[in-house]
This record gives C-alpha cells, sequence and structure tokens, in this order.
C-alpha cells in the first residue's frame, strides 16, 4: 500500500473511533491497525527527508555541498 492510502486509511480509522460507537474489541482493532500504520507513515516520511537535501555550493574538490531541507517559514 503506498503512502497516501496509508494515511487515507488512517483517517477513516481515526474517525470511526472518534464516533465512539465501536465495540471494544473492534477498537483495539482499529487502534493495533492504526498504530501500525502511523508507524509505517512516520518511516516513510523520515525516508523521504533524508533524500531531501538542499544544494549549497561546490566544495574544493568540485562535489555538491548539501545540507538538510528545512522548510522557511
Amino acid at each position: 500500500m503506498d503512502f497516501e492510502k496509508k494515511l487515507g486509511r488512517l483517517e477513516e480509522i481515526v474517525t470511526k473511533m472518534e464516533k465512539g460507537e465501536l465495540a471494544l474489541e473492534e477498537s483495539l482493532k482499529l487502534f493495533e491497525e492504526g498504530v501500525s500504520l502511523s508507524r509505517e507513515c512516520q518511516s516513510r516520511l523520515n525516508e523521504a527527508e533524508e533524500k531531501v537535501k538542499k544544494l549549497i555550493g561546490f566544495g574544493m574538490d568540485g562535489k555538491a555541498v548539501m545540507e538538510p531541507f528545512e522548510p522557511e517559514d
């Protein structure tokens, strides 16, 4: 399942649980699924963050100098 689908499923789970109409067993099952999806999404975001770099110049050896990308406010 790709990131967007995982995030969509996580939103569905949150919506269902916020209604408070689920039986305990169903709530626990969805909670466990949600925790798993949340961890997978966070892991994917961390991977993506590592790949996003900002070129700041070139070193003496001619290689690109990179630094972590930080969004501007």
